[in-house]
């Protein structure tokens, strides 16, 4: 299947419908500088974002498409035109907003993977996701931690991470979705050398061409020669030497309070972080606006906005579009250069 090469099809899945995303993906789809860097679709309900585009009276239609007409290259939506497809079956248009339902769980979950069919089938060259609610997607019968480990299982990807991107810097994280308990029993030399790699390999992917990383200590002062723990001298260390010896520009372990600082002035393009609000917390106060989440490893583009569902600010004209603007931007920028777009 032949792509434009310079705006890649990207499909938006719409996430939790009575989260922010359809608020976010009508107020994002009215402004140009999406659709001067790709051809976008969105997999979710067409009611739905019906209403939040007549609420605020955006200047295109909505058009309902069926699966059948993803399969012709040249249909995408544009800024008079939303394309959408709705591949769930689940009833939400009734759902009261800013709330947890079992249906939005399903349609979530419905809307992610349509769009990692898609793009394993190289329909669309990469996909944006908006915001999904844990407890709903568990309510729905499906036990995953998030969006990160519903990609990895259904593209058969046993190397994957977490990363969170802003403005040139990149935060890959040991462990994700787990108690704090959980993590220290997965902080592992492989583990930590195999996301030193992946973001590697990304920064890369993302115009750096020798990323200078940085890996982070796990324990305050990098445990003070042993003062206050051992990880770093027995777990931390043996993994930055070893990404060294693969021809890894890497310096660690690093104790996050200084690194941050180091690496928000420039000294560093990433990081890698040993547990989930280590990483997130730094990240998320240089700037959440402009923040997104790549995951790194998978076999398609996949980037998604850095925040959640924010049922606080539903429909209180609160919701701002930032972060799935760039996410839109990185994930064109991803998708390219990947080896799905035909030359």
């Amino acid at each position: 299947m032949q792509h434009d090469k310079a705006r890649p099809r990207l499909a938006w899945t719409l996430g939790d419908v009575a989260g922010i995303g359809p608020e976010l993906v009508a107020r994002a789809w009215a402004l140009p500088t999406v659709h001067d860097v790709c051809r976008p679709i969105v997999l979710g309900n067409p009611a739905i974002l019906d209403r939040w585009i007549r609420l605020f009276h955006l200047p295109f239609e909505l058009v309902e498409v069926s699966r059948a007409d993803l399969a012709d290259p040249s249909l995408a939506g544009s800024a008079d035109r939303m394309v959408c497809y709705n591949p769930s079956s689940a009833d939400v248009e009734s759902l009261a907003m800013g709330q947890v339902h079992a249906a939005a769980g399903q349609a979530a979950f419905d809307y992610l993977v349509e769009g990692i069919e898609l793009a394993t089938s190289g329909v669309v060259d990469g996909i944006v996701t908006l915001p999904l609610h844990k407890e709903g997607l568990h309510l729905a019968g499906h036990h995953y931690p998030g969006h990160t480990e519903i990609l990895a299982e259904m593209t058969g990807t046993r190397e994957f991470g977490m990363m969170l991107y802003r403005r040139g810097l990149g935060v890959v994280h040991v462990t994700l979705h787990m108690s704090m308990k959980q993590s220290l029993a997965h902080i592992k030399t492989a583990a930590i050398v195999e996301k030193v790699q992946l973001l590697d390999n990304m920064m890369r992917r993302l115009g750096i061409a020798r990323p200078r990383l940085a890996v982070a200590a796990l324990n305050p002062h990098a445990s003070d020669g042993g003062l206050f723990g051992n990880e770093e001298e027995t777990i931390i260390s043996p993994a930055v030497e070893r990404a060294r010896e693969l021809g890894l520009d890497v310096a660690g372990p690093i104790p996050t309070d200084t690194l941050f600082v180091r690496a928000a002035a420039g000294e560093f393009d990433g990081v890698t972080a040993m547990y989930h609000d280590q990483g997130h917390i730094a990240l998320k106060l240089l700037g959440w606006k402009e923040a997104v989440n790549i995951t790194v490893g998978l076999p398609i583009v996949r980037v998604s906005v850095a925040h959640g569902t924010a049922y606080d600010i539903v429909g209180k004209g609160l919701a701002d579009p930032t972060s799935l603007v760039e996410a839109v931007r990185v994930a064109s920028l991803l998708a390219s250069t990947h080896p799905s777009v035909s030359e």
